[in-house]
């Protein structure tokens, strides 16, 4: 099977932000209900004391991070590309202070990788956090991505329990081929390439990724 073919069967058509999303459950500490079953088996035939009684271990939410990898080159100028991908950021950015989900904004283009917001919980929306980015030059796709792993790796080790989600908004223009950040554990390729000639390049990222690939005008369909 092909790259595409591959990636494309597990592309999301209409995917939305759900409440929660890329929340996990893990297991936590022990709650204040008694497991019966294990603690008449630590009782075995003698009288029931403290020490046998064992408790339901409740599953522990932790928070979301949720990492936006923005492509600024000037073939995402475009189209309107660009724009069409900052509407989509306000959008993401409105529902993660909605749900309290974290999020960092990495934009990358020309020769530059630069962390401009997060990660924090957005408590409202700045439009100065994407006024400064502008578009042009190259497509410096691994820089970028690079930077966002950097994030990730950080955010694991402060938050080891928490749920990580990438999100790569480009149109695959780069002749550069970045390796999977280990440290996501889920991954959203949002694919804004338009136009009659196409080069197919974020299914092959998603399919050799293993990641999530949907349309742009997917994510923001109602």
């Amino acid at each position: 099977m092909s790259h595409r073919t591959r990636a494309a069967a597990r592309s999301t058509s209409g995917l939305r932000w759900l409440a929660g999303a890329g929340s996990v459950a893990r297991e936590g500490a022990a709650g204040t209900r008694i497991a019966w079953p294990l603690t008449l088996a630590a009782k075995r035939d003698g009288g029931l004391r403290a020490e046998h009684l064992r408790f339901v271990r409740e599953a522990a939410r932790e928070s979301v991070l949720h990492c936006f990898v923005l492509d600024c080159s000037g073939s995402m100028l475009r189209g309107e590309r660009l724009a069409l991908a900052k509407g989509l950021l306000l959008e993401l950015f409105e529902q993660a202070a909605r749900t309290r989900a974290e999020v960092a904004l990495v934009c990358f283009g020309g020769a530059r990788a630069d962390v401009r917001f997060g990660p924090l919980v957005p408590r409202w929306w700045n439009e100065r956090w994407l006024e400064p980015v502008g578009g042009g030059g190259g497509t410096p796709l691994a820089p970028g991505v690079r930077r966002a792993a950097q994030l990730l790796e950080r955010a694991r080790r402060r938050k080891p329990a928490q749920a990580r989600w990438l999100w790569v908004l480009t149109d695959g223009r780069s002749h550069d081929w970045p390796a999977r950040p280990e440290a996501a554990d889920q991954i959203i390729v949002a694919d804004f390439e338009s136009g009659a000639l196409r080069l197919e390049r974020c299914a092959r990222l998603a399919d050799e990724w293993g990641a999530r690939l949907c349309r742009a005008e997917d994510l923001l369909a109602r």
